[in-house]
């Protein structure tokens, strides 16, 4: 039967985690430090594997470079392998009811409340099951969901890709701020409210931002934002020293809220909800982990 060129000579699996390895380190000696072999002998079981497929996989200078487009092929169905094997490996256990192995999960950092209650009751059910929660943008979630660098994600229902999601819940906000700054000290407190006060608010490129930016700009108000982070644990740190208030999903502020001096008042005028969901690769057959990740999910809702 002919076969296109180039082709590979038969790539043992440790080959194809050596791969992988220089994917996430990005550096030939703390690849080889990962795999537990030497740099040199790490290096040379990369070059086999180029001289096996004909084609160069890695870019080289003094150091590493990156990944040719050909090498970036080859990574993508190293990584598709590789889950491929742990999913046979994971369905055997199974059938012990011993269900092991490794399941990550890139998140948004307003699903990392919801993505903890998931995790705990995962490892209630299962064990002997290593789960690793990334915080993750919404952009490098659905690249890594592609490329198999993560099992599942927890985004926004509304970027997720068509077919490749379930809803989980609804997302509502809240204001949180200083006893000083607050509007009131209990009931409910409207957008152009918190428009008018010093917010510390995260940073543009989150996907938590633009959304609420979009609802300041639906009621034609612009935000006082003094400050801005990449985590609601900073933005809320801004507001425990008084000097700012923050705008919060409600399930963070659940978790996080913990001062008596703060308020933490329920945004309306508008009401807005956003749907979270929950995001994973089309294969079939589906992971094991997949399947025991939906019932925790399902018992943490």
């Amino acid at each position: 039967m002919a076969t296109g060129k180039p082709h590979a000579a038969m790539t043992e699996i440790r080959d194809l985690k050596m791969l992988v390895a220089l994917s996430q380190y990005r550096h030939f000696s703390r690849s080889a430090d990962a795999c537990g072999i030497s740099q040199p002998a790490f290096s040379a079981r990369i070059r086999k594997m180029e001289d096996g497929f004909s084609i160069p996989l890695v870019r080289r200078g003094n150091q590493f470079m990156g990944f040719t487009r050909e090498g970036e092929v080859v990574l993508k169905w190293a990584r598709k392998l590789l889950a491929d094997m742990d999913g046979m490996n994971q369905e055997i256990a199974s059938l012990s009811d011993n269900l092991g192995g490794r399941l990550v999960i890139g998140v948004i950092p307003t699903t990392l409340p919801f993505a903890a209650r998931v995790s705990a009751n995962l490892r209630r059910l299962h064990p002997n099951l290593m789960v690793e929660i990334l915080s993750l943008s919404t952009g490098q979630i659905k690249a890594q969901l592609n490329d198999y660098s993560i099992d599942a994600g927890m985004i926004y229902f509304r970027d997720a890709e068509p077919g490749m999601a379930e809803r989980l819940y609804d997302e509502s906000y809240v204001l949180i701020a200083p006893g000083e700054l607050a509007p009131r000290s209990s009931g409910t407190a409207t957008w152009s409210e918190a428009a008018a006060l010093p917010l510390c608010l995260l940073t543009r490129d989150m996907r938590n931002r633009q959304l609420v930016d979009d609802i300041f700009a639906r009621i034609e108000r612009v935000p006082q934002v003094v400050m801005e982070a990449n985590a609601f644990t900073a933005t809320l740190a801004q507001v425990a020293s008084g000097s700012a208030a923050t705008i919060a999903p409600l399930s963070v502020a659940e978790t996080f809220f913990t001062s008596d001096a703060l308020v933490r008042l329920p945004l309306v005028e508008p009401e807005v909800t956003h749907a979270i969901g929950l995001s994973v690769k089309d294969q079939d057959p589906i992971l094991p982990v997949i399947g025991a990740l939906r019932v925790a999910v399902r018992a943490s809702l």
